[in-house]
């Protein structure tokens, strides 16, 4: 199986800001018997042989560089897996989550109201005037 579109392109977005700050990493990543297709590959084959259902960035991230820093990292195939990227969030959402956030810590913050005894009460009746 192929890596999707939003795979390779996270992959691609996150290796070119690297090769922009870091000029060590710039000269490797534009090694000619390397590319992002195989690049792809190597990330999913390492995440399956892991064996764990979920990675970080940076575990990710990590073995896409590792790929371009070895030369003797060649020929990979493709692994049959499917990837999910989360990735794309929508600032308005991202923004609307936040506030929900903060809305529930003040809800949590308020002290508990404590509820009173009837009979201590001194409420007056309409009855009693």
């Amino acid at each position: 199986m192929k890596a999707s579109n939003a795979f390779k392109d996270t992959i691609k977005a996150y290796l070119d800001k690297r090769a922009s700050e870091d000029e060590l990493f710039s000269s490797t990543y534009k090694k000619e018997n390397k590319n992002l297709e195989e690049c792809c590959n190597y990330v999913m084959q390492c995440a399956k042989a892991g064996g764990c259902a979920g990675y970080s960035d940076d575990e990710v991230f990590g073995w896409a560089v590792h790929y371009y820093d070895e030369d003797d990292i060649k020929n990979i195939k493709p692994v049959n897996a499917k990837v999910i990227v989360n990735h794309h969030v929508e600032p308005e959402k991202s923004q609307h989550k936040a506030d929900n956030m903060i809305i529930q810590e003040k809800i949590k913050k308020q002290p508990k109201k404590k509820k009173e005894d009837p009979e201590s009460s001194e409420q007056v009746s309409l009855f009693e005037l």
